[in-house]
């Protein structure tokens, strides 16, 4: 097969789906990105840039429309050059979250192109309005416009995925019918338990174990989406209770979802907020992948939090390598998690149960036990990639002998 693939990012969401098509060494794939980072063995890597910003942008909504246009033009301009050599994609996969995919059947019109369906922006039932504050006329006219490019891609595509029912509900009825839910996928052989991993505070030169009393919670940003305010909160509290508990956040100070900050970061906030003992608090930033899963490994209870909004990779990797986790009872994780069952559920807002929640789970270990492998079979028997990766490749080759 000759395969096109479009993403601002590299590999994003397509990390295994590629990754295992460039292992069929009939395939010839080409990935059109914005990124410089990365590289995948048997992937021809094509990298745009973007055209300046248009100078005066007055109507909010349109600054992100703008943006997304620039994603699709710089993409297409790649694709016309792919095209002008001889080469013709059986099928494109392009993610339409930045407006890449816009112009491609511009470019391939009778290439079947399936898009990936990340999230759709509502001004009521998902993210916005969750804390109670409704979103005013102005919000609610930049949000419809902030879709502009996404309905481009609906009406456009041949067919499309999303990772979850709940991320799928909240697009357009008229279109949902083309979209089928296909995770991406979780390894199972990476994100595994081990009970004699070690993570390093590297700052304190400290060691934490198995044998330590560690909550972690770790999240791309330190951000109210995902309920870093209310983690911190519950830590004060812990401290209080839990002499011996050390405390692990890894994420960056920076918000990627959500209201932005005019100045400061949530941590700033949440630090001259609290009264904390910093030798048992433990910020280590951005991890990578194995260092990530170290700290999953060594954790006593995970804290994940969201609200109405993306499910993250993360939350089924703490899944995965078995994880004692407790998480909000909030839409997304609802899909994947049953209170008592694989995980311990507690009320987003509600910092009291939420500490009530992780001390349940740090007094109770023969019965975490259970629920720690009640989540990882869940991963096994519905996630993992050696499961989720022939449901791709079938969906793939369904549309190009249509």
């Amino acid at each position: 097969m000759n395969i096109l693939f479009l993403h601002k990012g590299f590999p994003g969401q397509y990390k295994f789906i590629v990754a295992g098509l460039a292992n069929n060494p009939e395939n010839k794939i080409f990935f059109i990105t914005n990124s410089e980072k990365g590289q995948i063995k048997g992937v021809n890597k094509l990298v745009y840039k973007l055209a300046p910003k248009s100078s005066k942008i007055e109507v909010p909504f349109l600054d992100n429309f703008d943006e997304a246009t620039r994603h699709g033009q710089a993409a297409a301009n790649v694709a016309t050059q792919l095209k002008n050599q001889g080469f013709k994609p059986d099928i494109i996969l392009g993610h339409s979250g930045w407006g890449c995919s816009m112009f491609i059947k511009d470019v391939f019109p009778d290439v079947p192109l399936m898009c990936y369906f990340e999230w759709y922006e509502n001004a009521e039932g998902a993210a916005l309005g969750f804390d109670g504050n409704l979103p005013d006329e102005n919000r609610r006219v930049q949000t419809r416009g902030s879709n502009a490019h996404r309905l481009i891609d609906l009406y456009s595509c041949d067919a499309g995925i999303s990772p979850t029912e709940w991320q799928k509900s909240q697009f357009p009825k008229e279109f949902q019918s083309k979209i089928k839910v296909i995770h991406d996928g979780v390894s199972s052989i990476s994100c595994k338990p081990d009970k004699d991993a070690k993570f390093i505070v590297k700052d304190k030169n400290l060691e934490l174990t198995v044998n330590d009393e560690v909550i972690t919670y770790a999240t791309r940003g330190m951000e109210p989406y995902r309920g870093f305010p209310q983690f911190m909160e519950a830590v004060e509290k812990l401290q209080k209770k839990r002499p011996n508990a050390h405390f692990v956040i890894g994420g960056l100070e920076q918000v990627f979802y959500g209201n932005y900050l005019k100045e400061g970061t949530y941590k700033d906030i949440m630090l001259k907020k609290l009264n904390l003992d910093m030798d048992r608090v433990h910020f280590v930033g951005e991890l990578q992948f194995a260092e990530y899963i170290n700290l999953l490994q060594i954790s006593s209870v995970h804290v994940y939090a969201t609200v109405p909004f993306v499910l993250s990779w993360s939350f089924l990797e703490a899944m995965s390598v078995g994880c004692c986790i407790v998480a909000s009872n909030t839409p997304p994780v609802l899909e994947m998690m049953q209170d008592n069952y694989n995980g311990l559920l507690y009320d987003f807002y509600n910092v009291e149960m939420m500490v009530e929640k992780i001390e349940y789970a740090l007094d109770n270990p023969k019965e975490m036990d259970v629920i720690r492998n009640n989540a990882r079979q869940f991963v096994i028997d519905n996630y993992d990639i050696m499961k989720i990766y022939p449901k791709h490749l079938e969906y793939i080759n369904s549309l190009i002998k249509n």
